[in-house]
């Protein structure tokens, strides 16, 4: 576990006990969080309006323990359309309730709105110009419910220590269910695709169901890819593109990878980085260092209160900023010494046999805030209210009030 930076000790219990007690509201880029349940409208969202030829249809999704890329998936296929018709602006939580903006190329509003696809439901949809993109959103609301909890009195002690910011660790999520994307990454980086492939097939740590890790140690021992076909679990689909593949080619480990989608194959090499600026923070945390020192790069923060990155460039701010570690900006001594023990350097991050996955760098700040925070007991659980900026983990945040 992370260095946390509030020295009080914990309030305890759990989250995510089912999926209604994690629900994530998505902020849109004009400030407006994404209520569960509620309809809405391109002009009350404040978007302009577009004729009804337009080739795109924005949408409100609203979804219940799906995970962002396979509830797109799935209505995209009740429209006959692939994945690639889709636009969203943040992935979200598997297990929880959510919403967020998407967008749809040539599948009109109304056919959009008559579709059926369980728990997942369209909270308003209308023509739209463009399409939604990646990263066009300002952050995400949540309503968290914590079981068990005790000394909540504790809860108000550590947001008075926090003071509205907390170390913006990556989270689990990023390093996979079997904390191993970042071998996955690296071997990648290296350019060993045999070995990250087999990685990501025969690892088995963390792995709770017996009949896959049944058929995760088989395929270690045997090395027959066309026969694990035959016994890996179907639930394995990403698995089991990389074995279809080696089935037919069983020397082109590069080629098996490339079945992934991209994003899956980039959380790879991402969590490489993520996993550089975890250890820096750590550092950092541990130093004290919660405002930016000489050489930092610093930001100022936007009318909501979030990191707005525009200004970096003019270095003024109270925000310390991380350059996460990619090919296009010079390391820092500390992300040096990290890529070192790690046995890879900063030009890998050009993944020069698999140049999609090539990853450039990009801010970060080391201490996010976080606003309209409460808290609340609710029978014998407590509930927890917060904002965050994109791309910051609540799960990260919920660490300060719950550890151990």
């Amino acid at each position: 576990m992370l260095r946390a930076l509030s020295k009080t000790s914990g309030i305890g219990g759990t989250i995510k006990s089912a999926p209604d007690d994690f629900v994530v509201e998505e902020i849109t880029k004009n400030g407006i969080a994404l209520e569960l349940n509620k309809q809405y409208t391109a002009s009350e969202l404040g978007f302009e309006s577009a004729e009804e030829g337009a080739r795109f249809t924005m949408f409100v999704m609203q979804k219940r323990d799906w995970n962002t890329a396979q509830a797109l998936r799935a209505l995209a296929k009740r429209h006959n359309h692939g994945i690639k018709s889709m636009g969203f602006a943040g992935t979200k939580d598997k297990a929880a309730v959510t919403t967020q903006l998407c967008s749809v190329f040539k599948v009109k509003p109304e056919q959009l709105m008559m579709g059926h696809v369980k728990d997942i439901t369209i909270n308003g949809a209308w023509p739209s110009n463009d399409p939604v993109k990646m990263g066009e959103l300002m952050g995400n609301r949540f309503t968290i419910k914590v079981v068990g909890a005790h000394n909540i009195e504790n809860a108000d002690k550590i947001n008075g220590e926090l003071n509205g910011i907390f170390p913006n660790y990556f989270g689990g999520q990023r390093f996979g269910n079997r904390d191993n994307n970042i071998t996955i990454g690296v071997n990648i980086m290296k350019g060993d695709f045999k070995e990250a492939a087999m990685q990501f097939l025969t690892n088995t740590t963390n792995e709770t169901n017996e009949d896959a890790v049944a058929a995760r140690k088989k395929l270690e021992i045997e090395q027959d890819f066309r026969a694990a076909l035959g016994y890996f679990p179907e639930y394995l689909r990403y698995e089991r593109l990389l074995l279809e593949h080696l089935a037919r080619v069983p020397t082109d480990f590069a080629g098996a990878i490339r079945r992934l989608p991209r994003t899956i194959a980039l959380m790879f090499v991402h969590s490489v980085e993520s996993y550089i600026f975890n250890k820096e923070l750590e550092a950092r945390v541990g130093d004290g260092l919660l405002t930016p020192v000489d050489g930092d790069l610093r930001c100022a923060t936007n009318s909501f209160g979030f990191p707005d990155f525009d200004t970096v460039k003019e270095g003024k701010g109270n925000m310390a900023v991380s350059m996460l570690v990619g090919y296009d900006k010079p390391a820092n001594d500390a992300q040096k010494k990290i890529l070192d023990e790690l046995g890879v350097t900063q030009d890998m991050f050009k993944v020069k046999s698999m140049p999609e996955l090539n990853c450039k760098g990009t801010y970060r700040v080391m201490f996010a805030p976080y606003i309209g925070f409460e808290h609340k007991e609710d029978g014998d659980n407590t509930i927890f209210k917060f904002s965050l900026p994109s791309g910051s983990y609540a799960t990260v945040l919920m660490n300060e009030f719950m550890k151990g």
